[in-house]
């Protein structure tokens, strides 16, 4: 189909013929990806798990190499199939204008002549003497643009009320009437050509280069293919994506589109559906993989210290997804925005019966530290979780930018955080499909303020069971009672050699700020041993007065005297340091927190 596109030729197209062209390019997109997965999962895992040689590592080259074929043919397969739904869905519109057109010109009993023009017979007025008159017929040509005054004002000087006024000749009252069909015929023609050529353009491109590799050029190329497939088919994937709902109308629209245009979507606008609370996990896990080299390809053009940090940071976990993971790994959110965005579960939260939702704390962003120690403390969860009940589910959810210094000291981004968070944990609740998930939120260190403060908001953490407060300097809340799970449920692992546990009140930060800013706060309760229920952000939750479930811990490295300084913070999670810790969480996120070993209230 060319830009010389006739209405005979718009008015005839079976739109259908474009639909079934893209089911088969669909069929040879799944193949593709059925193939890569075979090929990653049972051709090169098992080979790397059993052989260590050269010629094993060249042999995973090769298997490497096919692997991106079959990704790329996946790809752009996928590309073509969008691109040629979206042109069938783009003229449907244009084609019913014709077709009205053409139907309201049979019932005036109007001839549509090949070049869009339209001759309409003559017809019998009155003047303003009541004299019969013929109006004699003629033929109009349509425009393409829009009418810019009504039809029918004619031959200057002339009424349409009044036909044959001031001795002109009678005005035909078909010539309206005509005109209208001709210029929406020629309208709907118009708009099917800028619509054929915008896609015949966008397929053109889709094109592979000569040869077997796919190279980081070939993959740039993909993406290219797929910003001009989604700018193109953009009103075909269309701008209903509920980003404004709730987490479970999102559930109910994912549910409610074919496969074929879920698929659509994860290909071509992963952006738009990765981080949206409320779809599947798994769903979410593909769109974001589709993701990733998008957002890499796009940092790396941009260049700076911040874009290099994450730019690290998304390759070490474009690497880890790379790898056999135990449990498996699903990327439920990824992003550049302010101090970088990952959500990463370790499990399938939706088939888990078990699940935790961690939330950092002071000093976390998008670096390689999360990617190397962060992540793993949700690893190191699920793992436990796991060994009690195989049906669990660990996620590290940096969702909400951390405060990365002095910024400690303020509620801000815990305000901002708590949103975000409720949000995602009602899409837990949405796509989880056990009748009664237990639900665990974990806070470390600023983090516990999070989830406090989330806790804190009207209805709660949407489906938590149970809160884990950890190396907490406070959640604005005096009493366990007020996170909304009831004081059975909540607890609370301390480390009485973590200086954070020891922020004190407002009242006393004066002497701290003397020493130094957070540190000396931290250093004065080390040197002077001041003590009391107060911390920075409310009431140690520590404390008996607070009343949660004080697990035990390893007290840690002292921060001066046993030059430890924040070590005692950031072990909980690390059975390699502190084993009764990470035990203690494991039994509470698999359901068991009858188990516990616990300890004394400060």
């Amino acid at each position: 189909m060319t830009s010389t596109l006739t209405w005979k030729q718009l008015r005839d197209l079976k739109t259908s013929e474009f639909t079934e062209a893209g089911d088969k390019w669909h069929e040879v997109s799944d193949r593709s990806d059925s193939d890569r997965v075979r090929v990653d999962r049972a051709m090169s895992a098992k080979l790397r798990e059993t052989q260590k040689s050269e010629s094993a590592e060249a042999a995973l080259s090769r298997l490497q190499r096919l692997s991106r074929n079959f990704q790329y043919l996946h790809s752009e397969c996928g590309l073509v199939r969008t691109a040629l739904n979206g042109l069938a869905n783009d003229l449907t519109e244009p084609q019913t204008q014709l077709k009205q057109a053409l139907a309201d010109a049979a019932a005036l009993n109007f001839t549509v002549h090949d070049d869009g023009s339209v001759s309409y017979p003559a017809a019998e007025v009155e003047d303003l003497t009541g004299a019969k008159k013929e109006a004699p017929g003629s033929k109009v040509q349509g425009s393409s643009r829009l009418p810019l005054e009504p039809p029918g004002l004619g031959q200057q000087g002339q009424s349409p009320l009044y036909p044959g006024y001031m001795g002109l000749k009678p005005l035909n009252p078909n010539a309206a009437k005509a005109q209208d069909v001709a210029d929406r015929v020629a309208r709907a023609v118009r708009s099917a050509q800028e619509i054929d050529a915008r896609y015949a353009k966008t397929l053109g491109g889709l094109k592979a280069e000569k040869g077997l590799d796919v190279t980081d050029a070939t993959l740039k190329d993909v993406f290219r293919d797929t910003a001009d497939v989604r700018s193109t088919a953009g009103t075909y994937l269309g701008e209903d994506v509920p980003e404004d709902k709730s987490p479970a109308e999102r559930k109910k629209w994912w549910d409610g589109l074919s496969e074929e245009q879920r698929q659509e979507y994860l290909e071509i606008a992963p952006d738009l559906v990765g981080s949206l609370d409320g779809i599947p996990a798994v769903s979410r896990d593909e769109a974001n993989r589709n993701y990733l080299p998008v957002l890499i390809d796009d940092l790396a053009r941009h260049g700076g210290d911040d874009a290099e940090t994450k730019l690290s940071a998304l390759r070490g976990i474009q690497d880890k997804l790379n790898e056999p993971s135990r449990p498996p790994m699903f990327l439920l959110g990824i992003g550049d925005e302010g101090n970088g965005r990952a959500i990463v579960s370790y499990g399938n939260p939706d088939t888990s019966k078990n699940v935790s939702a961690y939330v950092p704390g002071l000093s976390t962003k998008l670096n390689d530290e999360f990617v190397t120690d962060t992540m793993k403390r949700a690893q190191d969860t699920a793992k436990g979780a796991q060994r009690l009940d195989p049906s669990s589910a660990s996620i590290i959810w940096l969702g909400y930018d951390a405060p990365q210094n002095v910024d400690v000291m303020s509620r801000g981004d815990a305000q901002r955080g708590a949103p975000a968070y409720n949000q995602f944990m009602a899409g837990l609740s949405a796509t989880n499909e056990n009748p009664d998930p237990h639900v665990t939120a974990i806070g470390h260190s600023y983090g516990s303020l999070t989830v406090g403060t989330a806790a804190k908001q009207s209805g709660g953490i949407p489906g938590v069971d149970d809160v884990i407060l950890l190396g907490s300097p406070g959640v604005d809340a005096q009493k366990a009672t007020e996170l909304g799970v009831g004081k059975d449920h909540v607890f609370v692992g301390a480390a009485d050699n973590d200086p954070v546990t020891h922020l004190p009140s407002k009242d006393e930060a004066a002497l701290g700020w003397m020493l130094g800013g957070p540190v000396g706060v931290a250093v004065g309760r080390d040197l002077f041993d001041i003590g009391n229920d107060d911390v920075y952000f409310g009431k140690d939750p520590a404390s008996k007065a607070f009343g949660a479930q004080r697990f035990l811990v390893d007290d840690g490295p002292r921060m001066v005297f046993d030059g430890g300084g924040f070590d005692a913070h950031s072990q909980y999670f690390t059975p390699e340091k502190d084993q009764t810790s990470a035990n203690n969480i494991a039994r509470i996120v698999a359901g068991q927190p009858e188990k516990i070993v616990r300890e004394e209230y400060r």
